[in-house]
């Protein structure tokens, strides 16, 4: 096995994450091969095929290698000189079964819609109603399965759909008006336990990269999300939804929605460590919208934003809250980002929304947060009965005088490092120390943020 194998077998395990995930995690570990498949093809500048491999789909000898794969072992693709890549449709994984993608070999998701349609026409177009595309990895009831490696899997959301005009990507822009783009995800979970992402690149999803649905055990470790183009609507990087037991750790994030987004939707997401990781253009570190489940005892610590439209967010509105609780975000290094923190239960909404799930942000603490410019801050509680907690504890503005603050219905709690952002707004109630005066506290964030590893 190559370098990257061999540095997982060196693997230790390492201390808990200190945090709300209830596992022990360690770093993973690359299981061995029961097939190793050569690539046939030969990508055109890293990042395509030829117009005359488009139709030569590798789909059903990497799964029939996954059928044929006993649990506890893997599937190879590996590089054969300049033969680096691979094109898949749908695949699905098997309960222990690992897919690897090595160190330079690529997986390439197919341009036609066709190929991932759950009936005639339903992929790459835009209609409601059920999901109309199968995504490229699905894990369906499929425990201690896993997608690792030192390649990549490319969605390739940029390219001209076969058969169409425009891309992925142009059609979810165009649905920003109108019925919803039908575009497939890169990886889905739904109902598998104990599922494992490492040393992966992740680029270019048509749709959402990541979706963990339902499960209880999810380990990102190392994990490179790279969707540049900020046209590329609702690819959000890494969504646990309905989840328990949750770490993302030690990995890099750039895409062109939420990096990560921790939902609520069809059942509550509980026990989340969110842990040393640098986060880039993109959503920031959000939470919801869909909160209506509850959301509850998630840790975020050692993370930097760099370049996002968000930071930390806290979104939900009436017609999908729930209770959002016990969230703790420390040890955060924000910087040339429009919104660095936001909480609001009214997102999206307009006087036409109605509902009755209420969302409540209660028990929400910021410690040793420092934002290195400004930014605009919301801070916005439902109602006067139905408000917003929060613990501002060494939370530092640079720029502190022309942050813009949006405050209502909130009670804001200040621990024993304050923050140097005068608080106040509509029906906003302190308690605590007082404001400090300057940004003399602040944690240090020298040396903290990196450049994206491209390679």
């Amino acid at each position: 096995m190559p370098r990257f194998a061999v540095i997982a077998a060196l693997a230790t395990l390492v201390s808990p994450l200190g945090a709300q995930d209830t596992r022990t995690v360690a770093e993973p570990k690359i299981p061995p091969a029961c097939a190793t498949l050569d690539a046939s093809l030969v990508p055109v500048g890293d990042t395509t095929l030829a117009d005359a491999d488009e139709g030569r789909l590798d789909t059903d000898r990497i799964q029939r290698a996954i059928d044929g794969c006993a649990a506890g072992r893997a599937v190879v693709l590996k590089a054969d000189g300049p033969r680096r890549a691979f094109l898949g449709g749908p695949l699905k994984l098997r309960p222990g079964v690992t897919l690897v993608v090595d160190s330079g070999a690529i997986l390439f998701g197919s341009r036609d819609p066709e190929v991932y349609a759950t009936s005639a026409g339903s992929c790459g177009v835009r209609k409601e109603g059920a999901r109309g595309c199968r995504p490229l990895i699905a894990v369906d009831r499929a425990d201690h399965a896993g997608v690792m490696g030192g390649g990549t899997i490319d969605g390739r959301g940029w390219a001209t759909m076969a058969g169409q005009t425009i891309s992925w990507w142009d059609l979810a822009q165009q649905a920003r008006t109108g019925p919803p783009q039908q575009n497939p995800r890169m990886i889905q979970t739904n109902g598998s336990n104990d599922f494992t992402l490492y040393g992966i690149t992740l680029r270019n999803s048509p749709n959402f990269h990541v979706v963990f649905d339902r499960g209880d055990g999810f380990t990102a470790w190392g994990v490179k999300i790279h969707t540049p183009s900020p046209n590329a609507r609702n690819t959000d990087g890494i969504d646990p939804a309905g989840a328990t037991n949750v770490t993302i750790t030690r990995s890099w994030i750039l895409t062109g929605d939420d990096n990560v987004a921790i939902k609520g939707g069809s059942a509550k997401t509980t026990h989340v460590t969110v842990s040393h990781n640098h986060f880039y253009r993109g959503h920031g570190m959000s939470i919801g919208s869909e909160t209506n489940a509850g959301v509850e005892r998630v840790l975020v610590t050692d993370l930097t934003v760099d370049g996002a439209d968000n930071g930390l967010r806290i979104k939900s509105n009436a017609s999908r809250g729930g209770l959002v609780s016990n969230v703790t975000y420390e040890n955060v290094c924000i910087r040339k980002t429009k919104e660095p923190i936001f909480m609001d239960t009214h997102y999206s909404a307009s006087p036409q929304t109605t509902g009755t799930l209420i969302p409540v942000f209660r028990d929400i603490v910021l410690r040793n947060v420092r934002v290195l410019d400004a930014g605009r801050i919301t801070l916005d509680g439902y109602d006067a009965e139905r408000r917003l907690g929060i613990t501002l504890d060494g939370v530092t503005f640079d720029d502190v005088a022309t942050v813009k603050l949006k405050a209502s219905h909130a009670d804001v709690t200040l621990g024993a490092g304050g923050t140097n952002l005068p608080i106040a707004g509509d029906d906003v109630k302190m308690t605590g120390p007082a404001v400090r005066k300057d940004a003399a506290a602040a944690p240090s964030c020298e040396g903290r943020f990196a450049p994206f590893p491209v390679r």
